[in-house]
């Protein structure tokens, strides 16, 4: 057997040879290490990669790892489903219980179907509002990420010669003409919005967003921006769908639909829900969803629909932040942590503004106010941000590479403490 160590470099080399890019996904290849980064275990707070390095983890597995890493409640709901032989492709009494408990804390939830992924998790979202209505154009937001199905992958991070109004396909793939059944706006521009619905109306089925627009700059509406979409959009007889696959559980257990005070009429959640297991759902209102099969024509069904094992973590997880302190700890916690950074970027001269909601937060370099639109956080210094997340990384602090990063329950008042000071060194190096 060879003993020798494994070293990151030569686990890129091993695995690029069955892997393309040596990952299982494109986002694993940072810019920041300048190629995959591979992590031997996590645990709580803490990942620790294959050299033997530990980290405090401001990624938390791009939000999905919401309680941390490795919660011992999620563990033993996952051992409680190998006892009853993790039963994939069947329903359990846990499975409508579930469904029983999201329906109750989600304002916007009368039904209730699990998938897996959040790419197919906002593609059935659509494709039911478009059954439902019977059109075809669905509006979205430029910089709001709804996944990678050929209906929503337009504009969610286009290069400046490719942005509104220009529809741009994000990836190669798509069958030509799909960008004719998206229109593309500006967040935050309620009077072309309102031209838009007036004109085009009657041929939208659904206009998709991120409440809050954590996956370019985690951009907030405007005040009155969100309550005037619902407004049109219910004039218009248009699904309102809710794309809270990121934001879901960031702000509280009814998610930002009740933080904000919107009701959509489809929602679609992830990531933390699973507490670090592959599980997302979309729901609403109860006379759509009857258009999901078995009861309508919207066939909606697979293999790995809510496999039993995730199905408890999901019970778990919401066990978990139901708990009376669980958010006061967690946001307390955050709030610790952004204004830590925020007095340690104005004692260094650093341009970098902190946009945080919740448990996520954007460290937007290069920036000095807060920004309404893609247009304005697009113009992050990428150059600086890279540099800084590699010289955290150096200091013990794991930041992945993208827009948006955050905590998790797991992490205490001394992992914060800590992490300010790897992020403060990282700050005077790039200084």
């Amino acid at each position: 057997m060879n003993c020798t160590p494994m070293t990151n470099e030569s686990l890129y080399r091993y695995a690029s040879q069955v892997l393309p890019g040596g990952v299982s996904a494109a986002a694993r290849a940072g810019k920041a290490v300048g190629g995959p980064f591979y992590m031997a275990r996590g645990e709580g707070s803490r990942l620790h990669d294959i050299e033997g390095h530990e980290y405090i983890d401001l990624h938390t597995s791009h939000g999905a790892a919401l309680l941390g890493h490795g919660h011992p409640q999620i563990k033993e709901a996952i051992a409680k489903s190998l006892e009853m032989g993790m039963l994939c492709a069947y329903e359990t009494e846990a499975h409508g219980a579930v469904a029983k408990r999201l329906v109750d804390l989600l304002p916007g939830a009368d039904m209730i179907r699990f998938t897996a992924t959040g790419t197919e998790t906002t593609y059935y979202a659509v494709k039911l509002a478009r059954e439902f209505t019977g059109r075809h154009k669905v509006l979205k937001f430029e910089g709001h990420f709804h996944g990678f199905n050929d209906y929503l992958q337009f504009n969610f991070w286009p290069t400046a010669e490719n942005r509104y109004p220009k529809v741009s396909q994000e990836t190669p793939g798509a069958p030509p003409g799909t960008e004719k059944h998206v229109i593309v706006l500006p967040f935050n521009d309620l009077d072309l919005l309102e031209d838009t619905l007036r004109q085009q109306g009657d041929e939208i089925a659904a206009v998709i967003l991120e409440p809050i627009n954590y996956n370019s700059g985690g951009i907030r509406p405007l005040p009155g921006f969100l309550e005037a979409l619902r407004r049109l959009t219910s004039e218009k007889n248009i699904i309102l769908i809710f794309d809270e696959i990121l934001s879901g559980f960031r702000t509280g257990p009814g998610c930002l639909q009740e933080y904000l005070g919107v009701t959509p009429d489809l929602f679609c959640i992830g990531k933390a829900l699973g507490g670090g297991m592959p599980i997302s759902a979309f729901g609403g209102k109860k006379e759509i969803m009857e258009h999901v099969a078995p009861l309508g024509k919207v066939m909606h069904s697979g293999t790995y629909n809510a496999p039993l094992p995730c199905i408890l973590a999901v019970n778990t997880f919401l066990e978990v932040i139901t708990e009376p302190a669980f958010y006061d700890n967690l946001l307390k916690h955050c709030d610790l942590l952004y204004g830590g950074m925020g007095e340690i970027i104005q004692r260094l001269g650093i341009k970098c503004w902190i946009q945080a909601t919740g448990a996520r937060f954007n460290m937007l370099f290069g920036l000095e106010k807060e920004p309404i639109n893609y247009a304005e956080s697009s113009r992050r210094d990428v150059a600086t941000t890279v540099r800084f997340f590699d010289s955290a990384r150096k200091h013990g602090i794991f930041f992945f590479d993208g827009w948006h990063h955050g905590i998790s329950a797991a992490h205490t008042q001394d992992d914060i403490q800590k992490a300010l000071e790897g992020i403060e060194a990282a700050m005077g190096e790039i200084a």
